[in-house]
């Protein structure tokens, strides 16, 4: 009979950053655990089998969210709920706290973590898409110390990421700014994200500076949809240049994923009414 137990594993609560890189680099099946809501479900289901895990919920200082060089750094200890909450982020990067209290339930919200999230590079996940446009950094620390990921080339596929076996998360870090929004289309029964669009938008003197568009949940990695994001600048981001925009979205993703909820000339289609939107508010908080 099929007991839905994970098989046997060690357990380690270290107390120190350095002790559970040691434990990590001393077995390379051991695993780090955070929240442990994508974790202990692969365990149940035997789809992981790590032979120990590294519980990093003792380690002090991991939680920390803090200004930062006129930027915004979150520690990968912190869960959603505490982001979501947090004044001092709502000040800085409003749009990253906003993505935290969309995430999942009150359950997942109050025990998944940032840094897990971000780790585990799931495809319906929010802060890969949310990092790519802000061009956020992810601080990754290993035996060899601290190295600065810029999130473009941390994120690399399905559950795919540019840590090194025995690397950590530690923490991320965005830069302040005001003219950001994230939309998302989300499975009614799971809560993760079937399509997510951030948009990101400068502007001065009533137009059009800088724009960015990342498209989630539809490729893996998500991708920027540049020459939509492009097509934008110089101008005060008019109804019928957003939709325009928004009409190349699916220029960036010719290889849109599908599945059994939703095809993907579908999230196609969810990515272009998305993206009008995401670039209508980001405008309206851009001016």
């Amino acid at each position: 009979m099929y007991t839905m137990r994970p098989a046997e594993f060690e357990y380690h609560q270290p107390t120190s950053l350095d002790e559970a890189i040691s434990l990590l680099g001393s077995d390379e099946e051991a695993r780090p655990l955070a929240g442990g809501h994508s974790l202990l479900p692969m365990m149940k289901l035997r789809l992981a089998m790590p032979t120990a895990l590294v519980d990093l919920s003792r380690i002090p200082g991991l939680d920390e969210i803090s200004a930062s060089n006129g930027g915004l750094k979150v520690g990968a200890l912190t869960t959603h709920s505490a982001l979501a909450g947090s004044e001092v982020a709502i000040g800085i990067a409003p749009v990253l706290p906003e993505t935290a209290g969309r995430i999942g339930d009150r359950q997942v919200r109050n025990c998944g973590t940032v840094g897990g999230s971000v780790a585990h590079a799931d495809p319906g996940a929010d802060y890969p898409t949310v990092l790519k446009a802000l061009g956020g950094t992810i601080t990754a620390t290993g035996k060899d110390g601290e190295r600065e990921i810029g999130a473009d080339d941390f994120f690399r596929g399905i559950f795919e990421t540019a840590l090194d076996p025995g690397e950590l998360v530690t923490s991320v870090k965005v830069p302040g700014t005001s003219g950001a929004a994230y939309l998302k289309h989300r499975h009614p029964a799971s809560g993760y994200t079937i399509v997510g669009v951030a948009a990101v938008v400068t502007a001065e003197g009533g137009n059009c500076t800088a724009a960015r568009l990342t498209i989630g949940g539809v490729t893996s990695p998500p991708v920027h949809a540049t020459a939509a994001a492009e097509s934008l600048v110089g101008g005060p981001g008019s109804e019928e240049a957003i939709a325009a925009a928004a009409g190349k979205v699916a220029e960036a993703i010719p290889h849109a994923m599908g599945d059994a909820y939703a095809s993907g000339e579908y999230r196609t289609h969810l990515a272009k009414v998305l993206a009008a939107r995401a670039l209508t508010e980001a405008f309206e908080r851009a001016a």
